[in-house]
């Protein structure tokens, strides 16, 4: 059985995410070694290894949240296996077109949650790993020689939420799509749940009908796995109120925010999101409650690899 040994182990990441590999490092107890990274003049983009990583287990930490980070995550699994690692191990925090995972019939869409995940699987790592996937369908999208991991965050969610003062909640699923996720949650904290009826009619737009009476009185929150415009949740905070709720906070892991959102969400008087550091340069502030997933990442990799002499 193969371990491997802290001081074999070597700790990289693209660009996004240096920040969260800093701390999966200070949780495994190894420091992120710095990619040498230069642009020239016509734009293309040089890297290098600054030591040798020939027979050493790589971890990759790298976000594929635009086109760039993407290209720049399948450059240093390329580059891994051009040098000779021994193991080339990824952990991808968010996945960038993870909600594009089918097609509509007829439509010429093409399916980048599950194309884009292909590209990445090609590379040929050994180990990649997902944070809160919105499908698990782009796990199977490889050859079977790629070891996947959905790295699940429920547990991290639930310490959060068992932290909240005093008001009394309810968990809310923007839809029904969610709910079964999101009865989970609420079993794991002990809260009530329900919710609430969304239609998707158009790329970015959503219709939220009605949400159940179970909120009146209490404080909703509402959980998803991202928030990207905010549109929906916004909706669904909207119909809670309309149900009686006497406040309403929201939590998902991917904090995207793209556009207006924060605005949107304080305009609307949401006080609080909770959520994750997967997406780069996610940070807290007096709206973002943000707790790391790091502890959670270093934990599943020292399983995974048997790290030894970390203690």
């Amino acid at each position: 059985m193969k371990t491997t040994p802290l001081d074999n182990l070597m700790l990289i990441a693209n660009e996004a995410s240096g920040r969260l590999a800093e701390k999966i490092g200070a949780a495994l107890g190894t420091p992120v070694v710095r990619v040498i990274k230069k642009q020239f003049c016509d734009g293309e983009i040089y890297h290098a290894f600054p030591v040798d990583i020939g027979g050493k287990d790589v971890v990759i930490v790298g976000a594929t949240h635009n086109d760039g980070s993407h290209q720049e995550l399948i450059d240093l699994i390329d580059g891994c296996r051009c040098w000779n690692a021994d193991s080339v191990n990824v952990v991808v925090p968010f996945l960038g077109y993870s909600t594009m995972e089918r097609f509509k019939p007829n439509s010429g869409e093409i399916p980048k949650g599950i194309t884009r995940t292909r590209q990445i699987f090609r590379t040929r790592p050994d180990y990649v790993a997902f944070i809160d996937l919105h499908s698990e369908a782009i796990l199977h999208a490889h050859d079977g020689r790629v070891y996947t991991k959905h790295i699940q965050t429920d547990e991290l969610i639930a310490a959060k939420i068992r932290q909240l003062d005093g008001d009394e909640y309810v968990l809310v699923s923007p839809d029904y799509g969610r709910s079964k996720w999101v009865a989970h949650l609420a079993t794991l904290v002990g809260l009530p749940h329900t919710a609430a009826d969304k239609d998707r009619f158009a790329m970015d737009k959503t219709l939220v009908g009605q949400v159940a009476s179970v909120v009146r009185g209490k404080v909703a929150i509402i959980c998803d796995d991202m928030i990207r415009t905010g549109g929906s949740i916004l909706q669904t905070a909207e119909r809670c109120r309309q149900a009686g709720a006497c406040g309403v906070m929201v939590m998902a892991t991917h904090l995207v925010l793209c556009g207006n959102a924060r605005q949107r969400f304080v305009e609307a008087g949401i006080k609080k999101i909770l959520g994750a550091d997967t997406y780069p340069g996610t940070e807290s502030n007096n709206l973002l409650d943000v707790y790391s997933v790091a502890p959670l990442v270093a934990d599943v990799l020292k399983k995974h690899l048997k790290i030894t002499g970390d203690e």
